[in-house]
């Protein structure tokens, strides 16, 4: 099975303008840029045939291409990952039984979390779309609860069926928890900013208009789901491994602070 992972990143994020050329510090004292680790982390899963960096600004393009990153350039009308993704494989004229969505916000992503993606939808020809969730530990939802609390947007929670079918996606907390009742295991479940695409679900989404949920959410997987299309949630485990996305400046020293774990 062909696969390409992109990594859709556009400059003028409405949270963190300029956030895929932030700079994180490693622990070794080094810095480099978000898309930079973002790409270097892609290098790492196995079963992908090529993996290029879709974006319509200069800067960015010009930061991965001096990293030996592959470039194709998408349309800056594109509104969210998903649609760069469309049309990338548009631009750049890839030919892939399935396309995955890298989102340059999350270096800690696990190259097993991808993989886990990639085997699903070898095993499953009916899945069309396909995103990892994760189960919170105490940490992870105490960061989803600190963030609420304080107002701000962090990162995204799932809930789905039985079949592991996604019923909805938000930037609250889901399902909401008595304070003092938060059971053991943590019925919350952590959306990973990852996607994996049959051609024919991204050619479906470009076509759609934006749907009212994924306007006021903010959150592009939910076009599927106002459309009727089935989002396969799959479970991964984070096996000792901290993950959480930068989505505020205020993530940059938990990401760093992760980094730094053995």
């Amino acid at each position: 099975m062909d696969v390409t992972i992109l990594i859709p990143a556009r400059y003028a994020s409405t949270r963190y303008p300029g956030k895929p050329l932030a700079e994180l510090t490693l622990p070794d004292g080094s810095r480099k840029s978000l898309i930079e680790m973002t790409w270097s982390a892609a290098q790492g899963i196995e079963g992908a045939s090529r993996v290029l960096v879709a974006t319509d600004d200069d800067r960015i393009a010009e930061a991965a291409s001096g990293f030996g990153a592959d470039v194709v350039m998408t349309d800056t009308a594109c509104r969210n990952g998903t649609e760069r993704c469309a049309d990338a494989i548009d631009k750049g004229g890839i030919e892939s039984d399935v396309v995955v969505n890298l989102q340059g916000d999350a270096p800690l992503t696990p190259p097993w979390f991808v993989t886990a993606l990639i085997e699903a939808m070898r095993a499953d020809d009916t899945i069309d779309v396909a995103t990892p969730v994760l189960r919170c530990d105490p940490v992870t939802y105490g960061h989803f609860v600190d963030d609420s609390r304080m107002g701000r947007v962090g990162g995204t929670t799932a809930v789905f069926d039985a079949s592991g079918r996604g019923l909805y996606f938000s930037k609250q907390v889901i399902p909401w928890i008595a304070p003092g009742r938060i059971p053991d295991p943590i019925p919350v479940f952590h959306h990973v900013g990852v996607y994996a695409y049959r051609p024919a679900a991204l050619a479906a989404y470009a076509a759609w208009d934006e749907g009212t949920l994924e306007r006021l959410e903010g959150l592009e997987q939910l076009r599927f789901l106002e459309n009727g299309a089935a989002v396969a949630c799959v479970e991964v485990e984070a096996q000792g491994r901290v993950f959480w996305e930068l989505n505020n400046p205020e993530d940059i020293p938990r990401i760093e602070a992760a980094l730094k774990e053995p």
